[in-house]
């Protein structure tokens, strides 16, 4: 062989060894834009995907997500690899301009250079849509970016995800992906009155803004939201849609559908591992019941034998995988009876997954039960068995009626 014919395999080598990194860096950004659920907000309805114009509601306004295809005019195709690394890290546009936290950079920030790079690379290779962004529709003061430099110095601490050497391998893959690409908790906590999150303690449970769906608490460890669950339980719920302890419905559906189905088993294994390790919770301050709420009850076990039986039995155990058990449900025994309620009204849709492409769903009883109705059957599933959850009012129904979805 020549030494011209050498040069030439040697450049050929180099070329392919670059397309297979490149590639490589590709797929693993599409992997992490699944975990991080990026086309859930950045997807109008019947749109393109990534090419932005989903409306994100806030109690201050609402936040229309931008176009994250490669286009120069409306995407981010003007952007650099460094202006993307600062948006997820510091939250930051690439003008300098501050983010509005709806955008989750709270939790992003977390994430590894090498991970937004392959985000980025990912992106990248996206059709290019011409979809120009609209403005947001936040009242005084809150369209004032300028105040996001006082925000961000009370409630941002910037700062990728530092493994912890006393832990496992599992148990930092686990935290790293739940603290930060999977930005958990900016659904699974309260917020304060500046839509700030209140995180200790961390991931314990909160009402997602706007959307008025009860999120619950995390934790696994007795007084948790996922109390009695094992790690299987948790795994099953994040890759199928369902698990002997529960479904998942509501927005906690639509993560399932995009997003944590489409992980690797170990992957939901390790989060499973990292909710595990989640403290104990105390007691919920929960507010007492009706002063009528016996009889409530009462007629609630009518309601409940005529309407509700069939499917999740009498004893509350549900039916294997097709009707999740009701006794000892966090989402029927949530401290706000919110979630409760909603499936009642508007019914419970399980996910479509892989592994469950034709779930059962609970019908709609809106049209069917009557406020009174619906707050006894609702109060009854609440305190029957080994549940002991506060009651809910006719009045609690009559709310939640009008609301989207309701």
């Amino acid at each position: 062989m020549t030494t011209i014919s050498r040069l030439l395999v040697l450049l050929w080598l180099a070329l392919a060894s670059t397309f297979v990194f490149a590639d490589d860096a590709v797929q693993r950004g599409r992997y992490l834009a699944a975990a991080g659920d990026c086309a859930a907000c950045h997807t109008a309805r019947n749109g393109q995907p990534f090419a932005g114009g989903r409306v994100i509601p806030t109690p201050f306004g609402a936040i229309p997500a931008p176009n994250l295809t490669p286009d120069r005019e409306t995407g981010l195709g003007a952007w650099s690899a460094d202006d993307f690394y600062r948006a997820m890290h510091s939250g930051k546009s690439h003008d300098g301009t501050s983010l509005y936290p709806a955008f989750p950079f709270t939790s992003y920030t977390k994430v590894t250079r090498a991970d937004t790079d392959a985000i980025f690379a990912y992106l990248k290779t996206l059709p290019a849509i011409k979809r120009a962004n609209t403005g947001n529709t936040l009242g005084w003061p809150y369209s004032m970016r300028s105040l996001m430099g006082a925000w961000r110095t009370m409630y941002f601490e910037e700062g990728e995800f530092q493994p912890d050497p006393a832990k496992s391998p599992a148990w930092n893959r686990g935290a790293y992906l739940v603290q930060g690409i999977g930005h958990c908790n900016e659904c699974h906590a309260r917020r304060n009155s500046f839509g700030a999150m209140v995180d200790d303690p961390f991931l314990a449970g909160g009402i997602v803004p706007v959307q008025n769906w009860y999120a619950p608490d995390l934790s696994m460890g007795a007084g948790g939201g996922l109390a009695g669950w094992t790690e299987a339980d948790v795994a099953a719920l994040l890759k199928t849609g369902r698990s002997r302890k529960g479904t998942a419905f509501g927005p906690m559906a639509e993560v399932v559908m995009r997003s944590t189905q489409h992980l690797s088993d170990s992957d939901l294994a390790a989060m499973a591992t990292y909710l595990k390790s989640l403290p104990p919770r105390d007691p919920p301050r929960l507010r007492e019941s009706a002063a009528d709420a016996r009889e409530l009850a009462s007629r609630g076990r009518k309601v409940y034998t005529d309407q509700c039986a069939t499917c999740h039995a009498d004893d509350g155990r549900g039916k294997g995988d097709a009707y999740p058990p009701l006794d000892g449900n966090g989402s029927v025994t949530d401290p706000t009876g919110i979630n409760a309620i909603r499936i009642v009204l508007s019914g419970g849709f399980a996910p479509a997954t892989a592994s469950n492409p034709r779930p059962y769903s609970m019908p709609p009883f809106s049209q069917k039960l009557s406020d009174d109705d619906a707050a006894a059957v609702v109060t009854y599933i609440r305190q029957a068995w080994s549940n002991k959850a506060p009651s809910v009012s006719p009045n609690d129904i009559r709310a939640y009626r009008s609301v989207p979805g309701g």
